[in-house]
Order: C-alpha cells, then sequence, then structure tokens
C-alpha cells in the first residue's frame, strides 16, 4: 500500500458525502423531503465532509512537515513554505465567494463576499499550524515530533473548551462582523450560525489532525503501523463513549450547553468517528479492494479541491443542471451520478495534463543537460 493511499481515499470519501449532500439539498421538491427519508440520511452523511477535509488537511500537513524536517530544512524555511501554503489557501477562499458573488449577481448580497467558507478556515488553520510547527520544531526530529504531537492535541482541546462561551455568554460583539465571524459564524445575523466554517471550533479539527499526522510518523508506527492504526481506532470508540457519558452527566461547565453545535462533547464524539473511520479506511486500503485497478475513490481525493470549486456552480449555481428545489428522489439520485461521474472525468483530466507537463518538463531538462554536455 502506497503510504498515502488511506489520506487519498478518505478524502474521496469525504467528496462523496459531499456531492450526496449538496446535490440532495439544492434539487429535491418539499413533496420529495416529506414523503422519503432520504434527506434525513443525506444530512446525516453531510455532517461529516467538513470535519473530514479540515482533519486530513492537519494530517497531510504534519506528513509534508515531518519529511521536510528529515530532509534537515531549517524550521524557519519549513514555517514560511507551509503558512504562505495556507495564505493562498485562504486566497483561494476569498476568489471562491468573489466567483459566486459575480455569477449570483444581483440575487446574491454583496455581505456573501465575506462568509466564512470552508476554505477560508483551512487557510487560517494551515497557517496556524505552521505556527505551532515552527514553535515547536526547534532541534532533534524525534522531540519536535513529540512537542508538535502534544502542542497540536493542547490547542484542539484549548478551541473546543473556548468555543461554547465565544458563541453564548463571551462573544466577541465590540468587533466588527466581518471579523467576529471568524470567530464564531455570526455573519449578518443576530447569533453564530452553525452552517458557517470560524475558527472556533472547526480549527480543532486541524490541530487534532496535526496530531494524528505526526503519531503516525513515530517511531511505533512505523515499526507496527497497523497496530498503530487499531489504536487510533480503538481511541476513537472510547472518545465516543466519553462524549456519551460527558453529554449525559448532570454537571454543567457551562452557562449556554448546545451540544450538536459547540460542545465540545460534540467535538469528541466528531473526532472518535474520524479516528475510527481512519483506521477502517487504511484497513479497507491495505487489506480490502481499494487498490484494485482504478479507484474512483482515490482519483477524487487526488484532486479534491478541483472538484470542490467546479461541483458547486453545477449543484447550487446559476449552473445547476437540474432545477432546484423541484425534482422528485429519482430525479436527484439521477443528477446526482451525473455529478458522480463528470467530478471523476475533471479529476482524471486534471491529473493526466499534470503528468504529461512534468513528463514534458523532464525531457526539456534532459535536453538541457545533454546540450550542456556537448
Amino acid at each position: 500500500m502506497t503510504r498515502l493511499a488511506y489520506i487519498d481515499w478518505m478524502r474521496g470519501l469525504a467528496c462523496l458525502l459531499m456531492f450526496q449532500t449538496h446535490c440532495y439539498d439544492s434539487w429535491l421538491s418539499p413533496a420529495a423531503r416529506k414523503s422519503s427519508s432520504l434527506i434525513i440520511w443525506s444530512q446525516l452523511g453531510g455532517t461529516l465532509p467538513a470535519p473530514l477535509f479540515i482533519f486530513l488537511a492537519g494530517v497531510s500537513f504534519a506528513l509534508v512537515t515531518e519529511r521536510l524536517r528529515e530532509k534537515g530544512v531549517e524550521r524557519h524555511a519549513i514555517a514560511k513554505q507551509t503558512i504562505l501554503r495556507g495564505a493562498e489557501i485562504f486566497g483561494m477562499g476569498l476568489l471562491f465567494r468573489a466567483q459566486e458573488f459575480v455569477l449570483g449577481y444581483p440575487w446574491s448580497p454583496w455581505t456573501d463576499l465575506l462568509r466564512v467558507d470552508v476554505l477560508n478556515i483551512l487557510g487560517m488553520s494551515m497557517m496556524l499550524m505552521g505556527v505551532l510547527c515552527w514553535a515547536t520544531g526547534d532541534g532533534a526530529v524525534a522531540i519536535a515530533r513529540m512537542r508538535t504531537l502534544v502542542g497540536g492535541v493542547f490547542l484542539a482541546a484549548v478551541v473546543a473548551i473556548v468555543t461554547p462561551p465565544l458563541w453564548t455568554t463571551h462573544r466577541p460583539k465590540f468587533l466588527p462582523w466581518p471579523v467576529e465571524s471568524y470567530i464564531n459564524g455570526v455573519h449578518v445575523f443576530d447569533k453564530p450560525q452553525p452552517w458557517l466554517f470560524p475558527l472556533f471550533p472547526w480549527s480543532a479539527f486541524a490541530f487534532a489532525g496535526l496530531a494524528t499526522g505526526f503519531y503516525l510518523f513515530s517511531d511505533f508506527a512505523k515499526r507496527k503501523q497497523g497496530l498503530a492504526f487499531a489504536v487510533l481506532g480503538g481511541t476513537g470508540i472510547v472518545a465516543g463513549f466519553l462524549s456519551t457519558l460527558l453529554d449525559s452527566s448532570s454537571f454543567r461547565l457551562y452557562a449556554v450547553y448546545d451540544y450538536w453545535h459547540s460542545s465540545p462533547n460534540f467535538f469528541l464524539m466528531r473526532s472518535g468517528i474520524l479516528l475510527t473511520i481512519l483506521f477502517l479506511v487504511y484497513a479497507w486500503c491495505r487489506w480490502g479492494f481499494a487498490q484494485k485497478g482504478f479507484s474512483p475513490v482515490i482519483q477524487l481525493g487526488n484532486t479534491s479541491l478541483l472538484v470542490y470549486w467546479v461541483h458547486i456552480e453545477f449543484v447550487y449555481g446559476r449552473f445547476s443542471i437540474l432545477p432546484k428545489g423541484q425534482c422528485s428522489a429519482l430525479k436527484a439520485t439521477a443528477g446526482l451520478l451525473t455529478i458522480f461521474l463528470a467530478m471523476v472525468l475533471l479529476s482524471l483530466a486534471r491529473t493526466t495534463w499534470k503528468k504529461r507537463r512534468l513528463k514534458a518538463s523532464k525531457q526539456g531538462l534532459a535536453v538541457t543537460a545533454r546540450m550542456a554536455e556537448s
């Protein structure tokens, strides 16, 4: 099994869950929503893509940082490279919002330009992880790895713990709403919105992923990879049980308790689910059929940013392939299958183009080297 196959498969799974959630949400008619439980299951699956994407961003960030550290790259150079990549993703998030505003004009309100979306928070989380890796990256690689792992767990816990008061009793109302929205997702409303992606609590998933990624680079995980992933799966089950236990407790730490949106207990549950999925995906990739021949799931995972960006316009946007809010369950499912196939083809086109460009670049370097020798 290639080292990153399970990451690509898990990211591809997030794409599939995202497709079905968006397609059914956009296209199902009110009658279809009432007559079928499909929308309920679809929305349940729709709670996973965003945590998966952000968590995996943390895992991938750890893998990249660890490899650079092992090559002896100085921590300031690593920080510069990774923080700039985070800033690039953040800029893409702003560009995406501008695109949606232009394509939705004149119906889109100007405030949508400042809405905190998943790309915005991915970029900001990557910049914060870059700062953490810089702060903990001094010294030997193994020691820096352990410091960063502990720092990731600590910051994930801190973000989760302070989220409830930042959403309720201690909201930073003195800030302009575009700034406050990055803290608690208030946007233009009178209270934080659970469908937005503020730093609190979403960056906690990135820090959790970062800690997980550095754990996977530990000496123990390198020696006994299967057992290391099984430990993650077991930890996920324990986290889910602990979340349920704490939620049922009569003790309340916060004046306002909202399990499903801002509670640390819900973060604990979702983190447990992510760790369990990670173990199951690893097992599927190592011992199952995930890599037997062509895998459309892995293919989507290779280009998740591209398919995320493009599919939105053909599901929610001006170029929606089906009439929004007017389709039966069968018609919406047919549209979902069309989107899936189209995104796989787009992904294949993208990776094929990249391979050809890389091949041409290598050939060009070889020709230049031969000319220099002659």
